[in-house]
Formats: structure tokens, C-alpha cells, sequence
């Protein structure tokens, strides 16, 4: 019988928890799989035959990380808190897995101890053999109060993990580098290597224009990006194609004021939301888009010219941390929040659609998915060492 893993995720802003919670389950094609996922649903994507996906009562955040909020009218918020503790304490019950995988607690989403807390003291108390994980990404956010958030996390991973996954290269980032108390984790720790999406189905480009890409994750942030690429289109003196996704979490009011802008424009889309992003990465001739995790590792993978542009609102530098390091091993180039302007913007189009495109995106390590896989297999055959 397959082992089954029961695999928890949680996406508060964006989707690039999302996009690389999925992407590993289409590497977990030997085992039995339960997907709770707690964000905003993200539309028209689908799911491996071997997954059973079951969607939490709706928690998103403030663009602060601070507050909270119930999507979609579910009731308040201390009743769907109560609802989405007793359905995960009843799924782990009835599904009884031999792995339970979390993504980013305790690292990060303290916010949801009210629930991960009972569901883990369930977990090891009613099933000694069970063996629990933790899967992060690459860098994490820096805290004001840096040293008593490691040892909190600390405390945790050594109460209740038995495996530290980091999707990331040790050679590009360790995580050390964002997180001091390394040392103090009891439980192996392993690199799997970055995880990237794989373009599946083609998409069709209809001329020879060079196509600019341009995306801004879920879309919550980073209208101005867009905004800035739109007035920076009529200052570019050679033809081109403009392709917008806006992400799927854009309000409506700032959707309808971004397509005024690329309505007088020729040769621009400007979409919501597409489900083959690496499909058209693999097409453009540049990207211009946020800095999260998936955004970069999908443009290495499409090995495609790109300026990245780190969200850094509240302080939070995660992004910018990602694209300084990837723009210091020559991948990507970064915009500075404090340089955009259209005329800047376009100087920097010109600039990079003259430069040859790096061939050396390879040399990182893309495989975090078929890694991850390969060390869950191993971990529930008793065979995992430390690395």
C-alpha cells in the first residue's frame, strides 16, 4: 500500500505558497495525498489523480501581516477558527497518515497556532510512529524581535519535527543566512534543492514582436509595477507585445483602472490570471515581475531576461533579499522601488532586450520537487539520515 502523506499549506497575500505547495504534489505520485489548503482559492488549476485537495474555511491577511480576515462571508472570524481546528483535527483522524507536512510553520504563520498547535500535539500523542515535516522556502523575513522568534521556532521544530525541508541550493542560499539558530534545530535538515514548474502545454505567440511578460503574483500588490510598465510602452521606439497578468486577488476597482491604462495601447493583453505562467516565460523575450520565490525560480528554469521588482512594503524583505542575491549571481536584474519611473523603466527594457540571455540559469539546482519526494520515500522507510 502507498504511504500517505497529509500535507497542510496556508497562503496569506500572494499564491507562492500555493504554486509550490502544488508543484510538490505533483512530485508525490508514489503516495496517498490529503492537500488542506487554507488561502484564497486559486482558480483553473488542477490536481494530480493521486491527491485528495480539501479547502479550509478562507483566512487571508492585511498587506502588513497583522489582521486576519474571513473570505468570503463564512461567519466571523473566532467561528471559522473553530471550524477549520475540528476539520483538520477530523481529516488527520480519519485519513491517519504515516507524514504529516506542514509548509513554513514554524517559521512563520504564528497567526495560525490556534489551530497547528492542537493538530500537532494530536498528531504525536495518537500516532508515535507518525513522522512530521516542515517544508520552507528559501529566505525568510527578518523579525524586530529576531531573537525571541528563533527560539520560539527552536522550541517547536525540537517538540514536534522530525525533518526540515528547504527548497532551496545551499550553493545560491543557506539558511542560516535569514535564520541564526541553526545549530539549535535537533531534528536533519535537507536541501532539496529549488522548486520550479515545468511548462506544460504550449501557449501560441502570434508575431515576431518581442514579447514582454509582465506579472505580479496573486495581485494584491504591486499595481504600481504595471502601471509604471504602461506608461513606460510608448517611450519604447521598436515594436513589442505586452503581455499583463494582474493575478488572480486584484480587487475589481484596481483591475478596471489598470485596463483603462492598456485599453489605447496596441499589441497589449492585460489578463487576470493564467495557469501556464512558465509556458509563457518560456516565450518571452523579457520578464518584468515581482521577486517572490516561484516568480524567480520558474524565470531560471525558462532561463528568460528579467527585472524583478521585490515587494518591501512594512518592511518585509524577504524579495528584496531574493533578488539582490540572484541579481549578484548575474540571473535576474533588479528594479529599486525608488528608481521606477517610466522613463526609467524603459532605458532598462532597451537595455536588457540587447542583452543575451543568461545560459547559466542551469547551473542551480531546479529539482526540489523530484528531491522532495525522493527524502519523504526515504524518511517513511526508516532510511532518512542527516545531511
Amino acid at each position: 500500500m502507498k504511504k500517505r502523506v497529509m500535507f497542510y499549506c496556508q497562503s496569506l497575500l500572494g499564491i507562492g505558497h500555493f504554486i509550490r505547495s502544488r508543484e510538490l504534489l505533483f512530485a508525490l505520485r508514489d503516495f496517498e495525498v490529503c492537500f488542506l489548503y487554507g488561502g484564497e482559492a486559486v482558480p483553473g488549476f488542477d490536481w494530480p489523480d493521486w491527491v485528495n485537495v480539501i479547502y479550509l474555511p478562507a483566512l487571508r491577511s492585511d498587506t502588513a501581516f497583522e489582521q486576519l480576515y474571513v473570505v468570503g462571508g463564512q461567519g466571523s472570524l473566532e467561528e471559522v477558527k473553530a471550524r477549520r481546528k475540528e476539520l483538520l483535527l477530523d481529516t488527520f483522524d480519519r485519513f491517519s497518515p504515516d507524514i504529516l507536512l506542514i509548509e513554513l510553520f514554524p517559521f512563520g504563520r504564528k497567526k495560525f497556532n490556534f489551530e497547528l498547535l492542537p493538530l500537532l500535539t494530536h498528531a504525536r500523542t495518537s500516532q508515535p510512529d507518525l513522522k512530521i515535516v516542515c517544508s520552507l522556502r528559501d529566505i525568510l523575513v527578518h523579525r524586530a524581535s529576531q531573537e525571541q522568534y528563533e527560539a520560539d521556532v527552536c522550541k517547536r521544530v525540537n517538540q514536534f519535527f522530525d525533518l526540515l525541508l528547504v527548497h532551496a541550493d545551499p550553493r545560491v542560499q543557506k539558511l542560516e543566512e535569514t535564520f541564526g539558530s541553526v545549530e539549535k534545530l535537533n531534528c536533519p535538515i535537507h536541501y532539496t534543492g529549488y522548486v520550479a514548474q515545468p511548462a506544460r502545454n504550449p501557449v501560441a505567440v502570434t508575431d515576431d514582436a518581442p514579447l514582454i511578460l509582465v506579472s505580479i503574483g496573486g495581485g494584491r500588490v504591486g499595481h504600481e509595477l504595471i502601471a509604471c510598465v504602461l506608461e513606460s510602452s510608448p517611450l519604447l521606439a521598436f515594436p513589442h507585445r505586452l503581455q499583463i497578468f494582474t493575478g488572480p486577488h486584484i480587487t475589481d476597482e484596481q483591475f478596471s483602472r489598470l485596463q483603462a491604462a492598456a485599453s489605447p495601447l496596441p499589441n497589449t493583453s492585460l489578463q487576470r490570471h493564467t495557469t501556464e505562467f512558465p509556458a509563457w516565460l518560456s516565450r518571452a523575450a523579457l520578464s518584468i515581475s515581482m521577486a517572490g520565490y516561484n516568480t524567480c525560480m520558474d524565470i531560471l528554469a525558462a532561463q528568460t531576461r528579467a527585472l524583478v521588482y521585490p515587494f518591501s512594503e512594512h518592511d518585509n524583505d524577504e524579495q528584496t533579499r531574493r533578488a539582490r542575491k540572484l541579481e549578484q549571481f548575474g540571473y535576474v536584474d533588479m528594479l529599486e522601488p525608488e528608481r521606477l519611473s517610466p522613463e526609467f523603466l524603459a532605458s532598462e527594457i532597451k537595455r536588457m532586450l540587447a542583452t543575451p540571455p543568461d545560459s547559466q540559469h542551469t547551473q542551480i539546482d531546479l529539482q526540489g520537487a523530484r528531491r522532495t519526494a525522493e527524502l519523504l520515500a526515504a524518511l517513511a522507510a526508516g532510511e532518512m539520515g542527516k545531511e
